[in-house]
């Protein structure tokens, strides 16, 4: 329950800007959504009149069930609702930088913004280089991987002795 009232105000936020997610949510009113993804708990939303959501009773029986796990989200339920939750899903955006700048005004909200998509860039290029570190150690310093060059000279080799080998089995045959 203690993520259920921010996470809906924040949909509610995202759908209050696209009129068109909510007349293709509003068609599903009634129907309850549960929303799992381990270790949080799960959460259960209804959809209103309005193609908003709302909190679910307890005891509502889910219409659509979305399991999220790594790498996977799984759909079981009412597969029209689990298409327009997709549909929707892939199109709402939120424009941070907009809601900022009501409270910042928007020449700071740009500024918290770009720091945010630089903070992500710089993360993204760190990961990016520590794993490099982390592969030429494993591969030149620890010998636990093989460097491409060394996998492809070695390929090379087996594929020559290969031929080797045949050469000297049809010698073998022929001298039978």
């Amino acid at each position: 329950m203690a993520l259920e009232i921010p996470f809906i105000a924040a949909l509610n936020h995202l759908l209050e800007k696209e009129p068109w997610a909510r007349e293709r949510l509003a068609a599903f009113a009634g129907a309850v959504v549960e929303l799992a993804a381990a270790p949080l708990p799960s959460l259960r939303l209804r959809i209103d009149e309005a193609g908003l959501a709302a909190s679910a009773p307890a005891q509502a029986a889910p219409t659509l069930v979305v399991s999220l796990r790594p790498g996977a989200i799984d759909w079981s339920g009412d597969e029209r609702l689990a298409e327009a939750l997709r549909e929707v899903a892939r199109s709402l955006r939120w424009d941070a930088e907009e809601d900022l700048s009501r409270l910042t005004g928007d020449v700071l909200a740009r500024r918290i913004v770009q720091a945010g998509q630089d903070l992500a860039a710089w993360q993204r290029d760190a990961a990016q280089r520590m794993a490099g570190s982390f592969a030429d150690y494993f591969a030149q310093e620890n010998r636990l991987l093989v460097a491409r060059p060394e996998l492809e000279a070695l390929a090379r080799a087996r594929e020559a002795l290969e031929r080797r080998i045949e050469a000297l089995e049809r010698r073998a045959r022929a001298l039978e």
